[in-house]
């Protein structure tokens, strides 16, 4: 196995242990989310994303959770927003 299978090998596990486990590490958050682990621990440090320390140390992410916070923010594309701004004049008409 060259290295380069080795690698694709390496990451098809690391995706399938980030997949299957609902309690990650920051290294798996980090995996996970495409963030760096720096960035991951100033986001804990400033508790912008939800974690959990239980021994005092380390520190857990759910993995729901953090699903849930990259998707906070959403920004709706031009068609859902007209297509809102068509529906809110024709149940808000004026009558004269």
């Amino acid at each position: 196995m060259n290295d380069l299978e080795l690698k694709d090998q390496l990451n098809r596990i690391e995706d399938a242990l980030c997949n299957n486990k609902a309690v990650l590490t920051a290294d798996e958050v980090s995996l996970f989310t495409g963030l760096s682990k720096k960035y991951i621990y100033t986001l804990t440090s400033k508790k912008q994303i939800p974690f959990y320390k239980p021994l005092g140390k380390v520190l857990y992410f759910s993995k729901k959770e953090v699903e849930e916070w990259m998707l906070t923010n959403g920004v709706k594309s031009s068609q859902q927003l007209a297509s809102e701004a068509t529906s809110y004049i024709l149940n808000n008409k004026i009558s004269k």
